[in-house]
């Protein structure tokens, strides 16, 4: 799995004019999943996005976590991040997870995430047009690689 994780002010996904999910302070999380992904990858990474410490604390220093500062989390399918460009200019998706398999654990991930925040989060449609909107607090955005885990 792949995830971009921005700290954001707020944001919102927009499906055919109508807002699915918008969220205050938090996260928006772009996820990617791939054909050799499965719950390990889920179990890992909600833990590493729960406690990624890069919201200020009083001193103005990034210390505290989207669970200490009782932020949102907004996640959003981008099979795109799976791309390969190794070859040419037009990226492979060849890595990409099928909607077989891809679904459930972007569900399973959500609810996972879910559990770990104590709160609901927001979600786009699993293979929609979306239009995403955010205010990118900082900026700060961090990138993250299952498979680079070490």
């Amino acid at each position: 799995m792949r995830a971009v994780i921005q700290r954001v002010s707020s944001a919102s996904v927009t499906i055919d004019g109508s807002v699915k999910s918008s969220i205050g302070p938090g996260l928006l999380i772009l996820l990617g999943i791939g054909n050799e992904d499965g719950p390990e990858d889920i179990e890992w990474l909600v833990k590493k996005i729960a406690g990624l410490r890069i919201f200020d604390d009083d001193a103005g220093v990034m210390n505290r976590s989207v669970i200490d500062i009782a932020g949102e989390a907004l996640v959003v399918s981008q099979f795109t991040l799976m791309a390969s460009t190794k070859k040419g200019n037009r990226p492979s998706y060849i890595g990409a997870a099928g909607h077989q398999l891809a679904i459930p654990l972007y569900e399973q991930f959500c609810a996972a995430l879910s559990s770990s925040l104590g709160r609901p989060v927001g979600t786009g449609e699993f293979g929609a047009d979306m239009k995403v909107a955010l205010l990118n607090d900082g900026p700060v955005t961090i990138c993250i690689d299952t498979k680079n885990r070490e």
